[in-house]
């Protein structure tokens, strides 16, 4: 056998394996009960307490919605009493569950001794961190972005979250949530959503090294990416095939919590995520692509001015 035959061997074998683990993994994903079964009494057995950041719209909201028809009580955490006063009467009217708020603005460095402090005590099973800020609805390169000074990406704010929750989690051996909330565009360069893509990457890698340091405690750590989710940070676009409802989504996510350290949350978006990927970095970085990528998301929040 020549060494040009071994080398092609090698390399048909590679691609054997990668493509199919990848249908292994959308396999798994389309029968999450025999792949990653949950216990009906999994979240209640987790705690008693679930805290969702960004907790008082859209997907949170969903997130603190979902959780409480499974059985928890919730804590919802954002900066807005009124809606969360509001959010909070909806959830519990709806399921019955026990509902806190605390007001806490995730821009300002001196509310994590007042979060602390409103949830000391609680036996707390479920953590999402889903505070998350797009710094331009529309797309734009960096030096076109508005009061960039202003922006505070959601990094700071996941690491304190977890610093807060995760001694609770370690000492109740095999009992405790991260739910850490990225964003499909994290796996790819890109540019015109570069700051917003690049806090969601930290939010990936951080989320997987500490599930190695804690996953022999029995915590589960495990960062969600979306695609398209309708919610007023993505102008409310219309719900499709691609793009879910926030209640759609949080209720899909929630079953692949054993599915791994990453997971889409859904079918569609693992295979929009799989499609993506395979996009030739070259084309993401064109200036005809970030043109085009512009005006289609122009167009799906209804602020298409030509």
């Amino acid at each position: 056998m020549t060494l040009a035959e071994i080398i092609f061997i090698l390399t048909g074998t590679c691609a054997v394996l990668v493509f199919g683990g990848k249908l292994v993994c959308l396999f798994m994903m389309l029968v999450p009960k025999l792949f990653c079964p949950l216990p009906e009494s999994f979240f209640t057995t987790l705690g008693k307490w679930a805290v969702v950041t960004g907790g008082s719209d859209g997907i949170g909201r969903a997130y603190a919605e979902e959780l409480s028809k499974l059985g928890m009580s919730v804590i919802v955490i954002s900066r807005n009493q009124e809606k969360l006063d509001r959010a909070a009467r909806k959830i519990e009217l709806t399921t019955g569950q026990e509902i806190k708020v605390i007001a806490a603005d995730f821009t300002k460095d001196d509310i994590y001794g007042h979060i602390q402090e409103n949830i000391k005590g609680l036996d707390i099973g479920i953590l999402v961190n889903n505070v998350g800020i797009l710094p331009s609805q529309i797309p734009c390169k960096l030096l076109e972005t508005s009061d960039l000074e202003e922006v505070r990406p959601p990094t700071v704010h996941t690491v304190i979250m977890c610093r807060i929750v995760l001694p609770g989690m370690q000492q109740r051996f095999g009992r405790g949530v991260i739910l850490n909330v990225s964003s499909g565009i994290a796996k790819i360069p890109c540019p015109i959503y570069s700051l917003y893509a690049a806090s969601k990457v930290f939010v990936e890698r951080f989320s997987q090294g500490i599930q190695a340091e804690y996953k022999s405690k029995g915590i589960i750590i495990q960062t969600v990416a979306p695609f398209g989710v309708s919610t007023s940070m993505t102008g409310h676009q219309k719900p499709d095939m691609v793009t879910f409802t926030p209640e759609e989504f949080a209720r899909s996510s929630l079953k692949y919590l054993k599915a791994g350290d990453q997971t889409y949350g859904s079918v569609t978006h693992t295979i929009l995520g799989g499609i993506v990927q395979s996009i030739p970095t070259w084309v993401l970085q064109s200036e005809a692509f970030q043109h085009h990528f512009r005006e289609y998301v122009k167009e799906r929040v209804g602020l298409d001015r030509r």
